[in-house]
């Protein structure tokens, strides 16, 4: 009994009160220190860690953890910040609100306290208990905002009268950690938060205030939360809330495991295993709460809300009944330790009902301030307007030129030549010359650099004899691709002659694939007969100024930074998915076409005006010259009044393109 150990111990440790509360239940293996070490502990315990932010405890363990380990776990902990904007539009803004309507009513006020002590908080994937720590702080607070009203004058507390006082307690806070050791330390940061919430509510009130001995802590299960029974931990009749930041790890770096249960919790759906890990949070969360109130915000990196990505999760989650309540659009991440990650994040809160109003958080830059937004609907792209599921599409949506990608050489780089090991070949065999062509790659398109390859689709084999230096390049093709362990690239040994793909049309647009998000148009340009688009690229053949005009108009471009994916933040195009459903303007007359084609050319122009400087350096917002700026000003005006848009509406471009888009596919 707690009297009889009390009653044994030294009279200086007697005056202590019984703590208890599970933190000392299991034994401590002796450790031994050498003297540093032992200086630095004692240093340790001179310092006063009452006021500490307890979020501190998951900075200091991502600090410790080897990199390596990190990345596999995807574990980045999140700032108190960043943790508020999961927190706040998820339950405490709403429960302010109802706070300040019914605070000067008696009862009301006395059942709103009450309605406080039965919420209960689910983080299946708690790490050190970060998001635990600041929900029950902030719950916490509001209590004694209430606890202010109810005592008025009558203030004063007995030493340890805490539940006559406070009612919240950590036990109505849930998690799960894959990890021991922060499972651990999320528990003990529980207390700690409840012990300075104490400390608060001390200071308020003008006494001591102290939940001594402790009792239960905040349950929280070492587990791997998809392999978890999520009823088992807390029955979903008895849940409120589900928040925080399942783990980072993107759809190429998953193992063999987590691939295996992103698919399961998905069903087994076609294409799902391209989806990144934390999806399967949103997929298990949405299982879990059906026929329920429950409430669920995660942050999750953009990538979901972008691409291809964005079709498979919504229809599974489409079908489950699931809907967008709040959300964040993309913003830098912050956290609490050296070394921030650099990764780009949406939060997505959701629930089976379709409340009435929704509130979006734009940005104007990752770095911005979020303005808030009501919106009577929020999409999956996070924006507001018609729900629409973008899906891979083989032709375009409209009557225009196809896209393909561009040439694949699979030669182990053989077949390519710097413009230095151009000369040389030619120099040698001056017969080569006629089979080299420029090869247009993203690097060199961009950045005005020169590039070549040899082209030898044509050539005659007693030609081939009489170019030795050719011909050893045809054979160190040869054998790349016989050394391969892909049989898609052995069987590709057989014509080493020739890349891969062989597409060499009349002329046609040419898109990088991979653009920086920093520029306001992604540079696209012309190539014709005697170029070689690359495979790092893509390309439209046959494609005129017109077309040209619309793809590098901020209309196209709203599109892009929707539907695209991402590699790290910058656009990675896509044909099957930007391309291809792109809703381009209907019903053009051949003048509003030729007001396009005018517009398209003087950009080119504009252009041609600065020659020997790159496209990365006319697209950079930096150095873009004012001639140039202009010139894409013009077109996109044309554009824009070509799909009768006008900037001054309310609804952005991409909200009209959802909409037109929608319109296309009915």
């Amino acid at each position: 009994p707690q009297e009889k150990r009390q009653s044994t111990l030294d009279e200086q440790l007697a005056v202590f009160p019984y703590i208890n509360g599970g933190i000392f239940a299991e034994a401590i293996a002796p450790i031994s220190l050498d003297v540093t070490a032992y200086l630095k502990l004692l240093k340790c315990c001179d310092f006063d860690w009452s006021t500490i932010s307890v979020s501190i405890f998951g900075s200091l363990f991502q600090g410790v953890m080897d990199d390596k380990e990190r990345r596999a776990l995807g574990a980045h902990y999140t700032s108190e910040q960043n943790i508020l904007k999961v927190v706040q539009p998820l339950f405490l803004d709403e429960l302010y609100i109802e706070f300040d309507a019914i605070k000067h009513n008696k009862k009301k006020l006395q059942a709103f306290h009450d309605k406080l002590t039965h919420l209960t908080f689910l983080d299946p994937a708690c790490g050190c208990g970060n998001f635990l720590v600041v929900a029950y702080r902030e719950l916490r607070r509001l209590e004694h905002e209430i606890i202010k009203i109810q005592r008025k004058g009558d203030l004063k507390l007995s030493l340890y009268g805490a539940e006559e006082v406070s009612k919240i307690q950590v036990t109505q806070f849930y998690g799960i950690e894959i990890e021991e050791f922060p499972s651990q330390v999320a528990r003990l940061a529980m207390y700690l938060v409840d012990h300075q919430m104490n400390q608060e509510l001390s200071a308020q009130v003008g006494g001591y205030y102290a939940r001594i001995p402790l009792r239960e802590p905040a349950t929280i299960v070492h587990a791997d939360a998809l392999d978890t029974d999520w009823g088992a931990v807390i029955p979903k009749e008895n849940l409120s809330y589900i928040l925080g930041n399942p783990p980072f790890i993107g759809s190429k770096l998953m193992s063999d495991n987590q691939r295996a249960q992103v698919v399961r919790e998905f069903g087994g759906d076609k294409g799902v295993g391209v989806l990144d890990f934390v999806t399967a949070w949103y997929a298990k969360a949405a299982t879990y709460i059906q026929q329920t109130d429950i409430r669920v915000a995660f942050v999750s990196t953009n990538s979901i809300a972008q691409g291809e990505q964005v079709g498979l999760l919504w229809k599974n989650l489409t079908c489950k009944n699931i809907h967008i309540q709040f959300a964040h659009q993309t913003f830098k991440w912050n956290n609490d330790t050296p070394g921030v990650a650099a990764v780009y994040c949406v939060i997505i809160g959701f629930g089976t009902a379709d409340v009435e109003k929704k509130y979006l958080y734009e940005y104007e830059t990752v770095h911005s301030e979020p303005k808030e937004k009501e919106a009577r609907n929020i999409n999956p792209y996070l924006v507001a307007g018609v729900t629409v599921l973008i899906q891979k599409r083989s032709k375009p949506l409209c009557d225009v030129p196809e896209m393909s990608f561009g040439n694949m050489p699979l030669d182990g780089g053989h077949l390519l030549l710097s413009e230095a090991e151009k000369v040389e070949l030619v120099q040698k065999e001056p017969e080569a010359e006629k089979y080299i062509k420029e090869l247009i790659s993203a690097k060199e398109f961009l950045n005005n650099q020169k590039r070549y390859c040899l082209w030898l689709e044509d050539v005659r084999p007693e030609e081939l004899k009489r170019m030795p230096f050719v011909l050893e390049r045809v054979s160190q093709v040869k054998k790349f691709r016989e050394g391969s362990i892909a049989p898609s690239t052995q069987k590709f040994a057989v014509t080493p002659t020739l890349f891969r793909d062989r597409n060499n049309p009349e002329s046609g647009v040419v898109i990088p694939s991979t653009s920086s998000e920093n520029r306001h148009y992604i540079p696209i340009g012309f190539f014709r007969k005697n170029h070689i688009v690359s495979n790092s690229c893509h390309m439209v053949a046959n494609a005129t100024l017109y077309h040209f005009g619309i793809l590098t108009s901020l209309m196209h471009m709203a599109w892009v930074s929707y539907t695209c994916g991402r590699l790290e933040s910058r656009y990675r195009y896509s044909k099957d998915i930007v391309y291809n459903n792109f809703p381009w303007p209907k019903e053009v007359s051949h003048i509003q076409e030729e007001k396009i084609r005018l517009a398209a050319q003087k950009v080119l122009d504009a252009r041609s005006e600065f020659e020997g400087s790159s496209l990365a350096d006319l697209y950079n917002p930096l150095t873009m010259p004012p001639a140039l700026a202009k010139a894409h000003n013009e077109l996109d005006r044309a554009v824009d009044s070509l799909y009768e848009y006008k900037s001054s509406c309310s609804q952005s471009r991409i909200e009209y393109l959802f909409e037109l888009y929608t319109e296309y596919t009915k």
